[in-house]
């Protein structure tokens, strides 16, 4: 799938050039040819992966996106923030050390329901990103070792360039293409960035030599190990320039340099581990057992507590080598000897699903001791469900009255919020407005406890897995839930789009960090006391119509399957996760992407729309009224006008033309009436939208938009050519 992606932009760019003013018809004839080529290479590649991609294919495939753009693309955004700021008069650049916009990855991490990530699959994929690093920064140093020729430097540079100058050896250098002999010591830049280079080179090689065979001979003093070792002798040589007044040399290169560096790190990403909470439920209930101490499972919630707290303030070892162990729990221990071993800023955060339970924390904490890890991970809980987003500030509270986690954080939590399988539960409505409310509450808790909250968004890249315009969604937060940082997810199928080409990258760039600093320094309007009595009134009418039709209408569950690609997404060689949680189960158990992607192939995009027209019936219905009053929302209130323009952008892209002619080739007819049934309510549902935002027609507001899905009319054709076949 890289393969096509990168043609397609070597085709892209060709006809760019192609149909530039100042081309000559040499180079019209020679783009020509590169494009027939280009097309030919596509047209022979195969469309279709044969063989499921492993999560190291997958971690290769986004580390791309960092070969190609995000490298270049970071230091290029900062200088022009720093242009910003000079603008309007901070004559001040950024500090390097202090970088703006960090990266994490969760590709080899996320053991959710994944078997296929293993302890060793993490293992291999933080030494590919360490690899992956020191090849990009090897790459570079030749460059800055040419532009710092100068000679006149600090004394403190010069003691430092003399010292290496003398102990370096005279054939060391002869594996370089460039500065392969022994630099002079009149070029004291040179001497220290050539030793930069040494340790790069033996940093890369060590990572491929871990990597191939779980040794290496290269000594720890001969590599770089941590940032701050790395950033040392380039910020003495950015100190001596500056000394010397050569600030403009300073602020060129090596600035971008140095702040690839704070970015990036010797990780290049941050791997986020993810696992359930029961997993670590079942490696507790073994110690306990071995230990003799009872049952971990069988006990209630203080008694945990009052046992992993008084191992915590302990120091002895829980467990010897004879602990018994099942696969699974081979598997947790494993995964944090992993963690142990590697270097801690391989690492960002220990993410928890369906965490409810300080309990849930304090035994993360634990096995980390236990297992040696030397720079804990901070833990992170994921809230996804309905019941368990109204749940979460209860949860929290609970978990900041434990003093020892209190000490522990030092000031500052994150958590993390799932838009995805939040939808798939009550619908888009309901999830939307409950998440927008545990904010509220979550951050409220926080402020009680003196706890610095960041809101970890999990995103998706479609409508209905919490996805849409980056910038509008970033506004239409709640006041007081960013605080001048978050996170977000950038889904698989959205990172070319966000991150393909080094335009792109710059835009995605802007816009998180312009929405963010907007978002603080204009935060959008609370909703009035009698918004949320419509908003939580309608959230349970949109949940009951959601809920009645997905998981309690029995025959939905062979309608879906009938009407549209699911089971064919499933046999799929997307991803390297399965596309159900369990082999068994109905829609429950199917993750949100085959869920909601299998909905988009038939263009009627059920997850999405599914409750709003039940809710707004409701309360029109109940009084008039009520429809000034939700005008009156969408006009004033971003959170609203937000979810109700996404929700109208769908409609616009749907066809429920297009959907019945599947029902009819595909679907027994016991279940024609079904169908039926639902693009009538799909209609009802469009209808009462545009009457909400005061609209005739769809896009109203966008024609931008309106005009860009018109170019797509020619598609029900292609769609009627797939369901009648050959």
């Amino acid at each position: 799938m890289l393969s096509r992606i990168k043609q397609s932009t070597w085709i892209r760019n060709c006809l760019t050039q192609l149909y530039a003013k100042d081309i000559t018809p040499y180079e019209k004839q020679e783009l020509d040819e590169a494009l027939q080529r280009e097309i030919q290479g596509a047209f022979r590649t195969d469309e279709i992966r044969r063989a499921p991609p492993t999560p190291q294919d997958e971690m290769r495939a986004g580390m791309s996106y960092f070969h190609e753009t995000i490298w270049k693309g970071v230091p290029k955004f900062l200088r022009r923030v720093d242009t910003a700021l000079k603008n309007i008069g901070i004559n001040e650049r950024l500090p390097y050390n202090a970088p703006l916009i960090q990266f994490s990855s969760w590709m080899g991490g996320d053991r959710d329901g994944n078997p296929s990530v293993t302890p060793e699959v993490t293992r291999d994929v933080c030494l590919l990103a360490r690899m992956m690093a020191a090849n990009l920064y090897y790459a570079q140093i030749e460059d800055l070792m040419f532009e710092l020729s100068m000679w006149r430097c600090s004394d403190e540079l010069r003691s430092k360039a003399d010292q290496l100058h003398r102990s370096s050896r005279k054939d060391t250098t002869k594996h370089y293409i460039e500065f392969w002999k022994q630099v002079p010591l009149s070029e004291p830049y040179r001497v220290i960035l050539s030793d930069v280079r040494d340790k790069l080179y033996n940093t890369r090689e060590r990572s491929c030599h871990l990597l191939a065979s779980g040794f290496s001979e290269i000594p720890d003093e001969a590599i770089f190990t941590d940032v701050e070792q790395f950033l040392e002798p380039n910020e003495l040589c950015y100190r001596s320039l500056c000394a010397c007044g050569d600030h403009g040399i300073a602020d060129g290169s090596l600035l971008d340099f140095l702040r690839q560096v704070s970015t990036f790190g010797l990780s290049l990403v941050r791997l986020d581990i993810r696992q359930e909470s029961e997993r670590h439920s079942d490696v507790m209930d073994a110690i306990t057992k071995y230990l003799g101490v009872g049952s971990y499972r069988e006990w209630p919630e203080e008694k945990r507590q009052e046992w992993l707290l008084s191992e915590l303030n302990g120091k002895r070892p829980l467990y010897g080598p004879d602990l018994p162990k099942t696969n699974e729990v081979a598997e947790v221990l494993d995964t944090f000897h992993v963690l142990a071993k590697l270097p801690s800023d391989s690492f960002g955060a220990y993410v928890i699903s369906m965490a409810t339970s300080p309990s849930d924390f304090l035994a993360v904490e634990l096995l980390q001791r236990e297992c040696h890890v030397r720079k804990p991970l901070r833990v992170v809980p994921l809230f996804e469900k309905l019941a368990d987003l109204e749940a979460a500030p209860a949860a929290l509270a609970r978990l900041f009255s434990v003093e020892w986690y209190r000490n522990r954080i030092n000031g500052k939590q994150e958590v993390m919020i799932g838009y995805s399988d939040s939808g798939k539960d009550a619908g888009r409505f309901s999830a939307g407005w409950q998440l927008y409310k545990a904010q509220e509450e979550l951050i409220k808790v926080a402020k009680e406890f003196g706890v610095k909250l960041t809101m970890f968004h999990g995103r998706g890249g479609t409508v209905g897995r919490g996805g849409g315009p980056t910038h509008l969604a970033i506004l239409s937060q709640p006041p007081e839930t960013i605080h001048g940082s978050l996170r977000v997810t950038a889904q698989g199928e959205v990172i070319e789009k966000s991150f393909g080409e080094e335009y792109l990258c710059f835009r995605t760039l802007e816009r998180f960090t312009a929405a963010t600093l907007e978002h603080g320094m204009h935060p959008p309007i609370s909703p009035k006391p009698e918004w949320r009595a419509l908003m939580d009134e309608m959230a349970v009418i949109a949940t009951e119509e959601y809920r009645s039709i997905v998981f309690q209408e029995p025959r939905f569950v062979e309608y879906f399957r009938l009407a549209t690609p699911e089971l064919e997404y499933g046999r799929m060689n997307i991803g390297s996760r399965p596309s159900k949680r369990k082999r068994s189960g109905g829609i429950e158990s199917l993750r949100a992407i085959p869920w909601i992607f299998a909905w988009t192939q038939t263009r009627f995009h059920l997850p999405v729309w599914l409750g709003f027209g039940a809710a707004f019936k409701h309360v029109m219905q109940k009084d008039i009224r009520n429809l000034q009053t939700l005008q009156q929302m969408y006009n004033e209130w971003p959170f609203f006008r937000v979810t109700l323009d996404l929700v109208e952008m769908v409609f616009a892209k749907g066809d429920p033309g297009i959907a019945a002619p599947y029902d009819k080739l595909l679907v027994s007819d016991d279940l024609w009436s079904f169908g039926e049934r639902l693009r009538a309510n799909y209609q009802e549902t469009k209808q009462l939208l545009l009457q909400v935002a005061g609209h005739k027609d769809l896009l109203e507001g966008d024609p931008y938009l309106r005009q860009r899905l018109r170019l797509r009319e020619c598609l029900p054709s292609l769609h009627t050519e797939a369901y009648q076949g050959p």
